[in-house]
């Protein structure tokens, strides 16, 4: 659903947005996937995708999602520990173990860098650039 996503980055906490609740998912997802590249980028030796689990059946879902509950979490298991060149990568988004496009805003540097900086000033702490 990130490809739904709003990446104005305009009130990204909703305080003054009339409330819509797939609209403020699919922002979340889509800055999920922007996080996961800034990561990528800010430390090429960390190995950081996005991945998209798939329309499953579960409360969330409803009974008549089309996706297979039990593939759900095999993207995530490959790319965490495989030996697989394929899952040796960084800065990409998958769906069923394979590559997808992602949002073209997801790529964005400067959409990238501002969501770090909005998370630094929320947490107080700002994730580090390699050098």
């Amino acid at each position: 659903m990130h490809t739904g996503g709003d990446s104005s980055f305009k009130d990204p906490q909703w305080a003054k947005r009339r409330w819509s609740g797939t609209q403020a998912y699919s922002d979340s997802k889509l800055l999920d996937v922007v996080l996961a590249f800034a990561v990528a980028r800010r430390w090429p030796n960390v190995l950081s995708n996005a991945l998209e689990p798939g329309w499953v059946p579960t409360k969330m879902g409803g009974a008549g999602a089309p996706d297979d509950l039990s593939l759900a979490p095999v993207t995530q298991a490959w790319l965490a520990v495989s030996d697989d060149p394929a899952a040796a990568v960084t800065g990409q988004y998958f769906y069923h173990q394979q590559p997808r496009r992602a949002h073209p805003a997801a790529r964005q540097t400067d959409l990238q860098d501002e969501l770090l900086t909005y998370c630094a000033g929320l947490t107080g702490v700002q994730l580090p650039s390699v050098s």
